[in-house]
């Protein structure tokens, strides 16, 4: 939300107050107080305007806490993002004449307190300037454009809380959730908001409050609500940050590189957990609105069997249930008339497992509605009655997973599902939050619940599969998710049409979120909306099996291969073994993500910082630290890419995995592929772990056909081995030869070296 008019002006009806004075210091053990005023030139000044208080805190090492509030006296009914870890034993408060420092590991906050002079700065270890606060920076805005001018001693009017952070010259935003336009955020205009909006516009499904900049800070908003951000779109050199509130709080976090940003901030917020090994393989959904039912979903199982092209899950997509009754959970008996034994037969025989659709609605032609209206369960007006709207399914409510009586209500109905067989639940929608004329159980503030409302929505769901599962061994299918959403895996980009340019934006939400600490992501292989030519189902084949989780599904119209061609079949066989094969280097990525916060799938700009050519890189992406993946974007094959350049790395150069090609650091390339090929090269002195003679991701890897793959080597390494619990199960050291071939030395392991590119 914009508060001026260039530099000089206001829009008619704003009456911003800028802080601009220093009045009072009270420090404290972890951190200090401040009373700011506007700027004073007499004791008159004290007079009719209003004063910010400031709590600075230091929340860990390299944390740093600022929490700005108006008037304090609004109550506080939540919800707000919990924080972990939080250790004040070693800060620092030092109080001078002209100015207050708080400071904890390398980050502090210098407070210019020379009257009339207010400043901040945060610096990092070396005094170097990361960003602050300037003239005309923290505010609280008055807005009374909607509110007439009236007589009388009080009116009602809009307020909000601004912070403007600085922006150096050259600094580059990214994060702010899965966001489909570029990767760098400067000149956006970029509101916190979930929605249901498809990937082809400004709005999100997962709307994150974290950004982090190639300066080496990030910044988390922690305000669970509505959060306007103006990056370098209001002012040239400033994040504006405003909300419809009286407080707001902001956190910096430094970080020597943008990966050690991620790990203090998921430290903070929650890491990611290890996703079960099955998930890793293929899915294939029955797609929205298509036609299913047992025989439908029996043809396309055998018919991957037929085509030798391993499938893990089988997902059912909402007509599992009947129309109008979303969500009943009850099986259509004309679809599916022994459900029970249908789902143990695709488990036994089949070997699938099994995923089913859900969301937190209950429509009104639904058993459970009534349940829900007699029990509580629903969220309701401030009336008394029950919320209902007729967008998506009739006379609909939402379950209120603030009352723990509703959770174990609608828990109840998922654990005989997973008594049935399912082990993963597609948690969809949680965008469409009503925050007008609203009530929660637990009295929660509705503006606030409208983001938060997904977190509760997918704890509840993620406890059902952990307690009746085990932890990690069955996950969630998520859409919507805010700050602590990463502790849930998995999450796909929601609604995206079938072409080119949906594909690449998919890719850029996928690349966003990964920096907001989300370490798993998935998207809709083909497209939803719409029938993707054979040629850009093939080409998201390959994206789709080269990203973390991969599923194939569609809204009207099938993803099975056999219906766009026969090359299309040979495509996903050849990319489902290959992902396979993967599968322990995959758990060692999933196992950095689970200790680190580092996403499986991560722009170039998170592994390789200094090299300036990868920070607006958003066609390319790195899978793990140790594969570069370039998809092919255009109907002829050409593709071009950079490879970057690390001193790390010797500058050496990467190797394509397919082809055995090199290529040279710090240089683009164009080329053309055909479809069973596209630009995969391995990193210079690192060992990519692989098994092709594993058919199933959940298969034990340690055995026949495991082997490293290298490329440039000029060094020895060592490569840990993971299994899919994060457990280290051995050590693999390669050395490297006169003659620069690679030797392996392991313990009690039957294992190869083999060169990229060459054929198993």
């Amino acid at each position: 939300m914009k508060f001026t008019e260039g530099m000089w002006t206001v829009p008619e009806g704003i009456v911003p107050e800028w802080a601009g004075n220093v009045y009072k210091v009270t420090p404290s053990d972890s951190g200090v107080k401040l009373v700011l005023s506007k700027t004073l030139y007499n004791r008159g000044g004290t007079l009719n305007s209003p004063t910010i208080t400031v709590h600075i805190s230091a929340l860990a090492s390299d944390v740093i806490s600022f929490k700005a509030t108006h008037w304090a006296g609004s109550v506080q009914s939540g919800p707000n993002f919990a924080l972990e870890n939080i250790n004040t034993s070693n800060v620092s408060v030092v109080k001078q004449d002209k100015s207050v420092t708080v400071k904890n590991g390398s980050l502090s906050c210098k407070v210019n307190t020379e009257e009339n002079k207010f400043a901040i700065d945060f610096l990092d270890d070396n005094d170097n300037r990361l960003t602050g606060h300037a003239f005309r920076s923290v505010g609280y805005m008055r807005d009374q454009r909607d509110n007439p001018y009236s007589e009388g001693l009080y009116r009602g009017q809009k307020g909000y809380m601004t912070t403007n952070l600085d922006l150096g010259v050259g600094e580059l935003v990214y994060g702010l959730g899965e966001r489909f336009g570029p990767l760098v955020k400067n000149g956006q205009t970029i509101d916190v908001w979930n929605e249901d909006g498809g990937t082809s516009s400004e709005l999100a499904y997962k709307n994150i409050p974290f950004y982090l900049t190639n300066r080496n800070y990030g910044v988390l908003v922690r305000h669970a609500g509505r959060i306007s951000l103006e990056v370098q779109s209001e002012r040239t050199t400033r994040i504006n940050i405003s909300v419809e509130d009286e407080a707001l709080e902001y956190i910096i976090i430094y970080g020597a590189t943008p990966k050690d940003i991620l790990t203090k901030y998921t430290a903070l917020t929650g890491r990611p957990p290890l996703p079960p090994a099955w998930s890793y393989g293929l899915w294939l959904t029955t797609s929205f609105t298509t036609s299913y039912d047992e025989k439908t979903v029996t043809s396309f199982i055998d018919g991957f069997k037929e085509r030798d092209i391993p499938l893990s899950v089988f997902h059912f997509d909402c007509f599992w249930m009947r129309g109008f009754e979303w969500c009943n959970f009850e099986f259509d008996a004309d679809m599916f008339p022994d459900p029970k034994g249908y789902l143990t037969r695709l488990q036994k025989e089949k070997r699938q497992r099994i995923c089913v659709w859900i969301n937190s609605y209950i429509a009104q032609e639904s058993a459970l509605w009534e349940e829900g209206r007699q029990g509580g369960y629903l969220v309701k007006k401030m009336d008394g009655n029950v919320f209902q709207m007729d967008l998506w399914q009739a006379g609909m409510s939402l379950v209120d997973f603030t009352n723990p009586a509703a959770c174990k209500w609608y828990q109840s109905y998922l654990e005989k599902l997973v008594d049935m067989g399912v082990t993963a639940f597609k948690t969809d929608f949680g965008e469409r939050i009503p925050f007008k004329d609203i009530k929660y159980h637990d009295g929660s503030d509705p503006s606030l619940m409208h983001n938060y409302y997904n977190l509760l929505y997918n704890k509840c769901v993620q406890e059902v599969l952990d307690n009746k599962l085990g932890k990690n061994k069955g996950c969630l299918f998520a859409r919507s998710a805010t700050v602590g959403g990463q502790t849930m895996p998995i999450h796909w980009g929601g609604d995206c049409e079938s072409t080119y340019e949906a594909m690449a934006e998919s890719l850029r939400g996928g690349l966003s979120l990964g920096l907001c600490g989300f370490g798993y992501w998935a998207h809709d292989i083909g497209g939803f909306e719409g029938l993707p030519s054979p040629d850009i189902y093939k080409r998201w084949v390959q994206f789709g099996l080269l990203s973390s989780h991969s599923r194939l599904h569609g809204s009207s119209s099938y993803r099975v291969p056999w219906i766009y061609d026969d090359e299309a079949c040979d495509v996903l066989r050849k990319f489902t073994k290959l992902k396979i094969s993967l599968v322990p280097y995959l758990f060692a990525c999933a196992a950095e993500a689970h200790e680190k916060g580092t996403p499986v799938l991560r722009p170039l700009f998170l592994e390789y910082p200094k090299d300036r050519n990868t920070w607006a890189l958003d066609q390319q992406y790195l899978l793990g630290p140790n594969l570069l993946v370039a998809p092919v974007f255009r109907k002829n094959g050409e593709v071009e890419f950079y490879v970057p350049e690390n001193e790390e790395d010797g500058n050496s150069a990467w190797v394509g995995l397919l082809n055995g090609k090199h290529y040279q650091p710090g240089k683009w390339y164009n080329e053309k592929h055909d479809f069973l090929s596209l630009p995969i090269l391995v990193r210079p002195d690192r060992l990519v772990l692989r098994n092709f003679k594993i058919l199933r991701p959940e298969e034990d890897f340690m055995g026949e056909g495991l082997e490293v793959v290298y490329g440039v080597m000029t060094k020895d390494v060592n490569v840990k081995i993971m299994d899919a619990d994060g457990r280290e199960v051995n050590i693999v050291s390669a050395t490297v030869g006169m003659d620069g071939e690679v030797n392996v030395r392991e313990s009690g392991l039957q294992i190869k070296a083999r060169k990229a590119g060459l054929d198993v």
